[in-house]
C-alpha cells in the first residue's frame, strides 16, 4: 500500500480527483525504474508496478465555506499578507525565485526591512517568474496563508495530520508526500512510533527551511536535529528540482541526518508540480524499494 499526501493549493479538489493524476504518474515512475533496472531497458510488469494507492486529503480544511453567489477562494491581495510568518515566507520565495530565474528582479538590502509596498513588489516579481507562471495573485496569497496557518493553527494541524494517520495501516509500506504535504506526512509518521512504513518519499519539500518551517515542527528538533520519522528501517528519500522555490533547502541531511537520501531532478518549466516529480525514475526507484 502507498499513501500519498498532497501539497498546497488543492482545496478545490478531493481524494479521487487527485488520485486521477497522481496514480498514473506514480506508476510511470515505477515503469522508469523497472526499465532502468533491465539490461534491455524494457519495463516489465512486476508486483510493484501496480500498487494499491490511497490519498490522504486535507485540502478541504482550508476551503472557505461556500455560500450562494460567493463560492471559491476569498479575494485576496497584497494587504492580506500578514506580518510575521506570511511575510517571511513571501520574502524567502522572492529571494529563491530571483536566484534561479533571470526574469525576477531580486530584493535589495532595504526592501525586506519593511519598506512600504515591498509585499506588492514581491508578488509582482513572483508573478513574472517561470515558477509562478499562470498563478493568480490571490491564489499565491492563499497558498502563503495555507502554509502559515498549518504551522500556527494547532486545531487544523492535528486535523490534517489525522487524515494521514487514519490511512497508515499494517500494510502501508510507502508514504509519498509533496510540498506542504511532506510536513504533514513527516509529523504524522513521528506521531506513530511503531508504524510499518519502510519508505518516506518527499517531493518539493519545505521541511529544511530554518526558522520558518524546520524550527516549528512537531515534535521539535533536538539540538538542531529533526526527529527521525520512524525506526531504523525507514528509508527517507528527498527529491527536489533545482528551481523549486518552495523546496528552498534541497539537502535535508544537515537538518535530519546523513541517512536522508537527497536527489535533484529536472521537472522543466513546472518545477514544483507533482506529476513530473512522480514520473521521475528516482521517485519510482524509492517507491519500488519500499514495496519490495
Amino acid at each position: 500500500m502507498v499513501v500519498c499526501v498532497h501539497g498546497i493549493g488543492q482545496q478545490g479538489l478531493g481524494e479521487q480527483s487527485l488520485l486521477a493524476s497522481w496514480q498514473p504518474a506514480l506508476q510511470d515512475g515505477l515503469t522508469r525504474h523497472t526499465a532502468a533496472s533491465r539490461p534491455d531497458g524494457v519495463a516489465v510488469a512486476d508486483r510493484a508496478s501496480s500498487p494499491d494507492v490511497d490519498m490522504a486529503f486535507y485540502g478541504d480544511l482550508f476551503r472557505p465555506a461556500g455560500s450562494y453567489l460567493a463560492v471559491g477562494d476569498p479575494v485576496l491581495g497584497p494587504g492580506d499578507v500578514q506580518p510575521g510568518l506570511e511575510q517571511e515566507l513571501l520574502a524567502a520565495w522572492w529571494v529563491a525565485a530571483a536566484e534561479v530565474d533571470e526574469r525576477v528582479a531580486g530584493p535589495d538590502a532595504d526592501t525586506l526591512v519593511s519598506v512600504p509596498g515591498w509585499v506588492q513588489r514581491a508578488l509582482t516579481q513572483l508573478s513574472n517568474s517561470r515558477f509562478f507562471a499562470g498563478v493568480a495573485l490571490r491564489s499565491m496569497v492563499f497558498d502563503l496563508k495555507q502554509v502559515a496557518r498549518y504551522l500556527t493553527d494547532p486545531v487544523l494541524r492535528v486535523a490534517a495530520r489525522e487524515r494521514v494517520v487514519r490511512l497508515i495501516g499494517a500494510d502501508t509500506r510507502v508514504v509519498v508526500a509533496h510540498s506542504l504535504g511532506s510536513v504533514v506526512a513527516y509529523e504524522a509518521l513521528c506521531s506513530l512510533p511503531r508504524h510499518g512504513v519502510r519508505a518516506l518519499v518527499t517531493l518539493g519539500s519545505p521541511l529544511g527551511i530554518a526558522n520558518l518551517v524546520f524550527d516549528r515542527l512537531e515534535p521539535s528538533p533536538v539540538a538542531g536535529r529533526g526527529v527521525w520519522p520512524g525506526d531504523d528501517n525507514v528509508v527517507w528519500t528527498n527529491i527536489a528540482d533545482a528551481g523549486d522555490v518552495v523546496a528552498l533547502v534541497k539537502d535535508l541531511r544537515p537538518r535530519f541526518g546523513e541517512r536522508v537520501r537527497n536527489a535533484v531532478v529536472h521537472n522543466g518549466a513546472k518545477a514544483h508540480a507533482v506529476v513530473p516529480y512522480l514520473t521521475d525514475q528516482l521517485t519510482g526507484t524509492a517507491i519500488a524499494e519500499g514495496l519490495a
